[in-house]
């Protein structure tokens, strides 16, 4: 018999698909001697090992229970802690019904669009945003009103006429995605009266809100912004969070809170797709939060982190040509720079025979552009490695500018 014609079989998804621009970069990132800024990794150095181990008592405890399959929408013990300790962002103690536990944030925006998007319908995003949530949600057939972005975030005055010019050439405009505090890539947070405005707009034209929130507890100066969320009274905000920044990533544990007749939805089409997320998992986490780790371990977190970000920062005013362009963040994990005339796949390909590595800005744009941007991680290269990383970044550029 012949071999199999996969290209006959394949669905038109599978055919379609993209890979992670990202998860693309890491046979290069991974070689001996380069220093990375390219992954949006926590310093593994920072996760509370001892304390998470000690959180395996949970096993002996309650075992026969944790080890069994568990409901679609959480462990019990974990959405009651989030919904307590996330009341005074989300403007109230919400419901058990409004809260689904899932297997990282990007799982949650998975099923947000399959409850809510089919093939052809428009969902507005910043430009640029994270590639994850670009990739998640084209599988699900979306496609993209792109709105630029300035120190304060989206620029939601643009809204209206951007969600009317999609509408006027057929669109079904569905949703506005936002990561509103310390946004990836460009580490701006939206501001409170553009989280406001960005409310009104969506009541306007009936839209939904997926307001994807992993780093603002990740504040290193200054005060939060009150949640889009805690602003709506009309059932309309999809707030997301995840334990991938604020503990570890390879805990799988993020949850949302929502609508409940949305979330029952997502409940639904997660049942389909794996039944609940790891009850194992979602146990040990329960049991750190509940023991005060959560609480007491955060502000090293934030401490460690802003260290580095300072570092990166006086790395990058005394390493890079006067022409590039970036913010300082307050929180978060990212620099966003841009260096005019100077083409960041080629720069990326200079930066790897120097020994540095970060993520092109191309990645981060669902219609185009970004070509003379980079995003540059501080939070995983070690503090050693942050001034010598800038170093080799500023003589990659000045191989391109020679």
């Amino acid at each position: 018999m012949g071999q199999v014609t996969w290209d006959g079989l394949f669905s038109n998804q599978a055919r379609e698909i993209k890979p992670s621009p990202i998860r693309e970069l890491l046979p290069y990132i991974n070689k001996p001697g380069v220093i990375s800024f390219a992954g949006g990794n926590p310093d593994p150095f920072i996760f509370p090992v001892a304390e998470f181990a000690g959180t395996s008592v949970v096993l002996g405890r309650r075992g026969m229970e944790i080890l069994q399959y568990g409901a679609t929408d959480g462990f019990e013990s974990l959405k009651d802690f989030l919904a307590k300790w996330m009341a005074p962002r989300m403007g109230r103690a919400t419901e058990p019904g409004e809260m689904l536990i899932t297997t990282g944030s990007q799982q949650g925006m998975d099923l947000f669009c399959a409850a809510l998007i089919n093939p052809g319908d428009v969902i507005v995003i910043e430009d640029p945003t994270y590639p994850g949530a670009i990739h998640t949600m084209r599988n699900r057939g979306a496609q993209f009103v792109t709105v630029p972005c300035d120190a304060d975030g989206m620029i939601v005055g643009l809204l209206p006429e951007k969600i009317e010019a999609a509408k006027k050439d057929g669109k079904t405009v569905k949703s506005i995605y936002t990561i509103v505090n310390f946004q990836n890539p460009s580490g701006a947070v939206l501001s409170a009266d553009r989280r406001a405005k960005l409310l009104e707009v969506a009541e306007q034209y009936d839209l939904v809100v997926f307001e994807d929130d992993p780093y603002g507890h990740l504040r290193y100066e200054g005060e939060h912004e009150p949640t889009i969320f805690s602003m709506d009274e009309t059932g309309r905000v999809v707030y997301a969070c995840s334990f991938s920044k604020i503990l570890a990533p390879g805990a799988r544990v993020a949850w949302l809170v929502g609508p409940s007749e949305l979330v029952r939805k997502m409940v639904l089409v997660k049942q389909g797709a794996d039944i609940c997320t790891s009850v194992v998992a979602q146990a040990l986490v329960a049991q750190y939060c509940l023991e005060g780790h959560m609480d007491s371990f955060l502000p090293k977190i934030l401490n460690h982190y802003s260290k580095k970000c300072a570092s990166m920062a006086a790395s990058f005013k005394e390493h890079l040509p006067p022409d590039a362009e970036y913010r300082v963040p307050k929180g978060g994990f990212f620099f966003w720079v841009r260096i005019p005339g100077v083409d960041s796949n080629e720069l990326f390909k200079k930066g790897i025979e120097r020994g540095v590595a970060f993520v092109n800005g191309e990645a981060f744009f669902a219609n185009g552009g970004g070509e003379d941007y980079i995003r540059a991680c501080f939070t995983f290269a070690r503090p050693s490695d942050i001034d010598e990383g800038a170093k080799r970044l500023a003589l990659a550029i000045a191989d391109l500018k020679a």
